[in-house]
């Protein structure tokens, strides 16, 4: 398992006590990028009271960062960054934009709205689920499509791409712990017959049922 990543970012808008809060969400993989990414957004949004970050970066989110921009302490960036990783979320990075509709909201009310805000924008981005395993070509002839057939549909594994010659070859991606089972429910139920080469260490998702390696 590789966790969830921002496949597509998106943004999304809450309105409390006439404060607007704008969430914009983009997938970064550096330091850099994600530095990049929040001076864009303050730039872009230039005349706003406030522009408060977080970023997650690393498989096991192991560098996190925020920033509160003005507002108290705790109560924006701090609470942006428990939604991304709460939601399993890392290599990402979100900017909630703060235009101040003259009513103070409080501790609780701005870490209420600006949590709110981030699950806007990420309800508005496409989150994918990264995984780590193998790409498989599983060659059999024609009596051992069926048979091939049923066990990934078992299993729900799609297949990514089939040919059709004097042989058939399947392409699959699985999942790196459900690899060696396969593999070997293939071999019995083929009477050994059916022939594989494979490729480990990938990483793919389903985008939409689609598959996307990396």
């Amino acid at each position: 398992m590789a966790g969830k990543v921002i496949y597509k970012g998106g943004e999304g808008e809450i309105t409390e006590k006439k404060s607007r809060f704008i969430a914009t969400v983009r997938s970064v993989h550096s330091e850099d990028e994600a530095a990049a990414f929040i001076t864009e957004m303050k730039k872009k949004y230039w005349d706003a009271r406030h522009n408060c970050s977080a970023y997650i970066l690393g498989q096991r989110q192991e560098i996190q960062r925020f920033s509160d921009d003005g507002e108290p302490q705790g109560t924006a960036g701090k609470p942006m960054l428990d939604v991304l990783a709460g939601a399993g979320l890392h290599d990402c990075a979100v900017v909630v934009t703060r235009y101040f509709g003259g009513i103070l909201l409080g501790t609780g009310g701005l870490v209420r709205a600006y949590s709110k805000a981030v699950q806007e924008g990420l309800k508005n981005s496409i989150v994918i689920e990264k995984l780590r395993g193998r790409k498989i070509i599983i060659e059999t002839d024609y009596n051992g499509v069926g048979k091939l057939q049923y066990l990934l549909g078992q299993r729900d594994i799609p297949v990514v791409d089939a040919q059709y010659s004097d042989v058939v070859k399947t392409m699959v991606l699985v999942e790196e712990e459900k690899a060696d089972e396969l593999l070997a429910a293939v071999t019995e139920a083929t009477n050994g017959k059916a022939l594989w080469e494979e490729e480990k260490g990938i990483s793919f998702a389903f985008v939409e049922k689609q598959p996307v390696l990396f």
